[in-house]
């Protein structure tokens, strides 16, 4: 069995349906977005409850939002189900076909509607919903959740920031009724666009939350590395506190070698291991057990991210020194500088008690093989457990690697030179140079590191490195060397004396260079340092290639970006050979990080820019389509109740006219017989003059003599009477013109003077105000071709807001004590061209505001009292005119009256001449 597909949502249903898609959008708060999503559904469709599950990556999931009406059905919001409740085929096909499911408990049938095509993807033809027999289990199921009906549609989420990204499956949005129900299409549809809206606003909100963490993590990573370049007291104690708050830990480590330090040895933040040796404390760095694990080879810096320590056999005696303080994970970053193990930042995370609340009892440990019979809540509460490292944490720690390294590195070499200058007074002069040639560095590192703060553009700070970098090293040319496919690579940035050739936006495919080397620049963070090119032991073709660029030495730094090669940094020496320090090649590499960090940020400002761009272009068109709306919502308006009022007016004048006209055409035949039938008695009165006494009696008291000479007068009163009948329902039939569908000419005098009289009785002197003068000031016009009733609508409109207007100036004239003056509405028309015409209609009223005159025309704008005007008079007489292909103009100003232009082209919309303002 299957049902076909049905009509397109009603009206109503559309309105509810924009409804709920403008609250949706209205929010980036993901809880808000739920709530709305379940309320607006159930008002739709009047459901007893509909609520979200959130699929959790055990495939258990979790109701976060729901709403039931007047409490028919128990609670379920924030209870779990188990992975059983929905098998993963069913899982399978909500995600791969988009399949949504129907079941009515009564008839014992259960519906099926996917909208892809489960087999290749593909968008099904047509939407249908097939039916079979539900299976008992399921039957069982919904009853013992008092179910009768329900109706589930898949949520995927989409990752924003990777459109090739293959959605995934994010939850359900169900509805249950208590009651026996159907689901139509037209409602599944209704159903599936709010889904599809609250999946888009889900993502969106997602972002925003990545976003913001993202910000919260760059935020953090700057404090910590401001506290480590801080001079001349570098603040490690300070930088491993935001460390550890940084990676959620409750305890960290920062052990320093003797060997190559002069400051403290171990810094210590919260909850520490203690490991006893000999009885008494031994650092647990100092265990040979930790040599062997964290360094086997020697130093590397490789990070280790340990899990749960009592899951690794090879830690147990390690481990048993983070036991009394419940520490169960371990992440262990070395520090090294130059191959060189400067010490360990480690960080603690404690074992957790995990509470869960679940719908209904059971055993988590075995399959579920039969529904449940109750789904009250029931918590299940796990201790020991752990949180484990993430990959997001091993990043930051790979961050936090490179800048505690580079710090504690830079500042032992400025501790080291502090000291050597006061103690050894024959090398103060290479030791200043030593120490100034540092503080330069740190110097540029700075203003490098602060212009990436202050800046996005990663070019500037790419053209900053090589032109600080070959002004503090006094080199002949830096450049900046970016890798395209295949090792193939362009010179992007170049800082070069003028005597050396220059090699910018050069393209290169050294041949020479072997693939190995760019392997190691990527994967060993290599450094190439050749004093001498000349004589050293690369390859004579490379030898040959870089005597082709003037380069008599050489320094190359990688830059990466993640595990990728992205280019190189590279200082040429050009006039001789020479020896590359050890802090120049240090400063190379910091900046490198430097380079990497500015390009990182960059890259991440382009995808931020491209998404607000993106979100800027979707309210643009949300809010064009909302005008829209807002438009059409006038016209449906205004085209209704003129056609109610036209209709009303063509039938009053149709039922008036019949009779009318009977009476008009008898009225001068009873005219005729009267006048034959007083003759007759003028005769007989002359014939008989001797009548019968009763006769006489009866003349007297009939007044026969006034009855002759009135009852003339009388029928020529009813004949007057009855004609002036036919030609008010005669303006009528020209006022609403309904059988006036297409343009055509027509004399704009008839349409006026058809509108004055309708407006008669408001332009007469009633008992609350005086009469309204109207001058009428017609010229010779051509006939227009127009829609005659609409443009008798326009005219309706605006010679009613003038009488409003002057009965408005009056009231509030008597108000104050002052007499009235006397209001006057001036009429005129004039052809303006040989292609336009204009009718100008101008009162002497109050005037009015520039305010008022700038929204004057908008829908639903009005300054008159509550109940007394719609606001779309003015807005759709603007409409109609430029439709018309003309213009409707108004001047006005405080105390002056208002006047209304009407601008018409003579041949309608098709003329091609322009308006006259």
């Amino acid at each position: 069995m299957y049902q076909q597909r049905e009509s397109t949502l009603s009206g109503q249903q559309e309105i509810s349906l924009q409804r709920a898609i403008n609250r949706i959008r209205r929010s980036l708060d993901l809880s808000a977005i739920l709530e709305t999503t379940v309320e607006e559904v159930r008002a739709c469709l009047s459901l007893d409850r509909v609520m979200l599950y959130q699929f959790h990556a055990d495939a258990s999931g979790e109701v976060v939002a729901e709403t039931i009406r007047d409490r028919c059905l128990p609670p379920l919001l924030g209870l779990n189900f188990p992975a059983d409740d929905i098998p993963l085929w069913a899982r399978e096909l909500y995600l791969r076909a988009r399949q949504r499911s129907i079941v009515n408990v009564h008839l014992q049938q259960i519906g099926f509607s996917p909208l892809l095509c489960p087999e290749n993807g593909e968008p099904l033809a047509v939407e249908d919903i097939h039916y079979r027999t539900v299976s008992p289990c399921h039957v069982e199921y919904l009853t013992a959740m008092g179910v009768q009906a329900s109706l589930v549609v898949p949520i995927l989420h989409y990752d924003l920031q990777q459109q090739q990204v293959e959605p995934q499956l994010w939850g359900l949005l169900v509805a249950h009724h208590a009651q026996p129900r159907s689901f139509k299409v037209k409602e599944l549809r209704l159903v599936q666009q709010i889904a599809d809206q609250a999946a888009l606003a889900i993502a969106q909100a997602t972002l925003l939350v990545q976003a913001q963490q993202q910000a919260q993590r760059e935020a953090a990573l700057n404090k910590i590395t401001s506290l480590l370049h801080s001079l001349p007291k570098i603040q490690l104690h300070e930088a491993l506190e935001e460390t550890v708050k940084l990676l959620q830990g409750v305890g960290g480590r920062l052990y320093l070698n003797t060997d190559h330090h002069l400051f403290a040895q171990v810094y210590t933040v919260g909850k520490q291991p203690i490991l006893l040796s000999q009885d008494h404390l031994c650092p647990v760095e100092h265990h040979p057990l930790w040599q062997q694990t964290v360094h086997p080879e020697g130093p590397n810096d490789r990070i280790w991210a340990i899990d749960d320590l009592t899951q690794e056999a090879a830690l147990q005696p390690i481990a048993e020194a983070f036991q009394p303080q419940r520490l169960r994970s371990l992440l262990v970053v070395p520090l090294q500088y130059n191959q060189v193990l400067l010490g360990y930042l480690s960080v603690f995370r404690h074992e957790t008690e995990t509470e869960t609340w679940w719908a209904g009892r059971f055993n988590p440990a075995q399959e579920q093989q039969q529904p449940r019979q109750s789904f009250a809540a029931w918590r299940e509460l796990k201790r020991g457990q752990i949180r484990g490292w993430q990959p997001r944490d091993i990043d930051l720690a790979q961050v936090l690697q490179r800048q505690f390294s580079m710090a504690i590195q830079h500042h032992s070499l400025y501790e080291q030179v502090q000291t050597l200058n006061s103690s050894l007074e024959r090398q103060v002069q290479e030791r200043t140079a030593e120490l100034q040639q540092s503080l330069e560095s740190a110097h540029l590192l700075r203003q490098v590191t602060d212009q990436i703060r202050s800046t996005l553009d990663y070019q500037l700070v790419l053209r900053t490195i090589v032109r600080e970098v070959r002004s503090l090293l006094n080199t002949d040319r830096v450049v900046i060397y970016k890798f395209a496919r295949n090792y193939q690579g362009t010179v992007v940035v170049e800082d070069v004396q003028e005597e050396w050739i220059s090699i910018l936006h050069e393209v290169y495919d050294d041949i020479c260079f072997p693939l190995e080397y760019a392997l190691q620049y990527r994967d060993q963070n290599r450094v190439s340092v050749v004093n001498d090119v000349e004589g050293s032991s690369l390859h004579p073709c490379h030898i040959q290639f870089l005597q082709s660029l003037q380069v008599k030495s050489n320094l190359v730094v990688p830059i990466r970006i993640g595990s990728q090669l992205w280019g190189l940094l590279v200082a040429h020496e050009c006039r001789a050979p020479r020896q590359w320090k050890a802090t120049e090649i240090a400063l190379l590499q910091q900046l490198a990080e430097q380079a990497e960090i500015a390009i990182k940020q960059a890259k991440l400002y382009e995808r931020s820019c491209i998404t607000a761009e993106t979100a800027m272009k979707q309210a643009i068109r949300l809010q064009q389509a909302l005008q829209d709306l807002k438009q059409t919502q006038t016209q449906l308006i205004h085209t209704e109740k003129m056609s109610s009022l036209g209709q009303m007016v063509a039938g009053v004048a149709h039922e008036i006219n019949n009779p009318i006209n009977f009476i008009h055409g008898n009225v001068v035949h009873a005219q005729n017989y009267l006048q034959d039938l007083l003759s007759l008695v003028d005769l007989y009165q002359q014939g008989y003059a001797y009548t019968d006494p009763q006769v006489q009696k009866r003349i007297s008291e009939m007044d026969l003599g006034f009855m002759q000479e009135d009852l003339p007068k009388l029928l020529s009163s009813m004949l007057l009477g009855s004609d002036r009948i036919r030609q008010i329902v005669l303006t009528l039939r020209n006022f609403s013109r309904l059988d006036e569908a297409k343009m055509k000419p027509v004399d704009i005098h008839d349409g006026l003077d058809s509108t004055l009289l309708i407006l008669q009785n408001r332009l007469k002197a009633q008992p609350e105000h005086l009469a309204v003068i109207l001058i009428k000031e017609y010229s010779d016009l051509p006939l227009v071709e127009c829609y005659a009733g609409q443009l008798n609508q326009v005219f309706m409109n605006v010679i009613n807001n003038a009488i409003d207007a002057l009965h408005q100036q009056a009231d509030a004239q008597t108000a104050k004590g002052f007499t009235a003056a006397t209001g006057t509405i001036v009429i005129k028309t004039h052809q303006l061209d040989a292609d336009w015409v204009e009718i100008a209609i101008k009162d002497n009223g109050p005037g009015m505001s520039e305010a008022t005159h700038s929204k004057l025309f908008d829908p639903f704008f009005t300054t008159k009292p509550v109940g007394e005007g719609t606001g779309l008079g003015l807005s759709i007489s603007y409409q109609i005119v430029e439709k018309h292909g003309g213009k409707l103009i108004c001047l006005s100003a405080p105390g002056e009256g208002a006047e209304f232009k009407i601008q018409l082209p003579i041949q309608g919309s098709r003329s091609r001449g322009a308006t006259v303002s």
